[in-house]
């Protein structure tokens, strides 16, 4: 069978390896990875609005992210033998050269969240990027792109991919009051769409790329090397054209936790490029999705921001995800459903 990938001196495909570990307790994993979202989106949108420049945010994120990885690859012997194993991982054509830029997804979606969070509220934030990654996650399952499994659209994946998708916007509906322009509601949301939508491929990406290189962290640390890089390189190019301006030095915030981001990414990131070898980029979508709404009831109860809505339709939205998760991992037999 042909590599979707493209011509053979990408590498041959490689299947994930079996794993013993039941497939409900990898979902559990996604999950709990899933909670992380809603906090690291809830952190940037707060520090975008606090220097008033999203990108900004999004740079500052993703740089905190890169010190913390940097540290621990500095500290953890095994973590540098498998840092010296990136260059020939792509030599040796086990991984295209291009999944190094697999960050650059990441930073769009970062930059989503800096930007337009704020503006639009974590809970249309959260719509906009959810049907992004749910469609993306169909399609990169579909084709076995970045040498992962192919996996059919089966009827009940289909059926557990639109409960998923009409959940969170019931789940969310609360929220909607948000009395921005239709036209300009619009523009923002193809922001935090297409951040989504290039999550999938990212954690396929990933996936492939710690495989390569032993060790899932190390795929993290080059996702926050190529999205620091890629957004510094639009900072500058944003200085040059603009001029220099805020936020200075003096502009950032001292409260420590609006410097959360990064790390909160680097739990996502990493855990992303595991499960994508286990569950599949679908499955670990449904199970982060349900812990972003998990996340997001959890944060609306305990710490809520302005505007925060916590009503029945959110919890019914968050219980019905999580029963779309239990459809899409049952080991659905049709043979075995028509005989009895």
């Amino acid at each position: 069978m042909n590599d979707p990938l493209g011509p053979a001196g990408q590498g041959p495909r490689r299947a994930p390896t079996p794993s013993r570990i039941p497939a409900p307790l990898w979902l559990g994993a996604a999950v709990l990875a899933g909670i992380a979202i809603p906090a690291q989106g809830r952190i940037n949108g707060a520090l975008g609005l606090r220097l008033g420049d999203g990108l900004a945010a999004a740079l500052t994120s993703f740089g905190t992210g890169l010190v913390v990885l940097v540290a621990l690859t500095a500290l953890v012997p095994s973590l540098r033998a498998s840092a010296r194993g990136i260059l020939p991982a792509v030599r040796e054509g086990r991984i295209p050269w291009w999944y190094l830029g697999a960050g650059l997804l990441g930073a769009l979606f970062v930059l989503g969240q800096a930007a337009t969070v704020g503006v639009l509220g974590i809970a249309v934030f959260t719509i906009a990027a959810v049907t992004g990654q749910t469609v993306s996650g169909l399609l990169v399952d579909r084709v076995g792109f970045a040498q992962g499994r192919v996996r059919r659209i089966t009827g009940m994946r289909a059926i557990a991919t639109v409960l998923t998708l009409v959940s969170v916007a019931y789940a969310v509906t609360p929220k909607l009051g948000t009395g921005i322009d239709p036209l300009l509601l619009a523009v923002l949301v193809l922001l935090p769409f297409a951040g989504g939508f290039g999550q999938s491929f990212q954690s396929a990406m990933n996936g492939a790329s710690g495989t390569a290189y032993g060790n899932p962290l190390t795929a993290t640390l080059v996702n926050f090397v190529s999205g620091t890089s890629g957004l510094a390189l639009v900072w500058g190019v944003k200085a040059v054209v603009a001029g220099p301006a805020r936020p200075l030095p003096g502009d950032f915030p001292a409260d420590w936790w609006y410097y959360l981001g990064g790390p909160l990414g680097i739990v996502f990131i990493a855990a992303a490029t595991v499960l994508v070898r286990h569950l599949g980029v679908l499955l670990t979508g449904l199970g982060m999705i349900a812990g972003q709404l998990l996340g997001s009831l959890a944060l609306d109860v305990v710490v809520p921001a302005p505007g925060s809505v916590v009503a029945l339709p959110t919890v019914i939205g968050t219980v019905a995800t999580l029963g779309a998760m239990v459809l899409a991992t049952l080991p659905w037999n049709r043979r075995l459903l028509r005989a009895r």
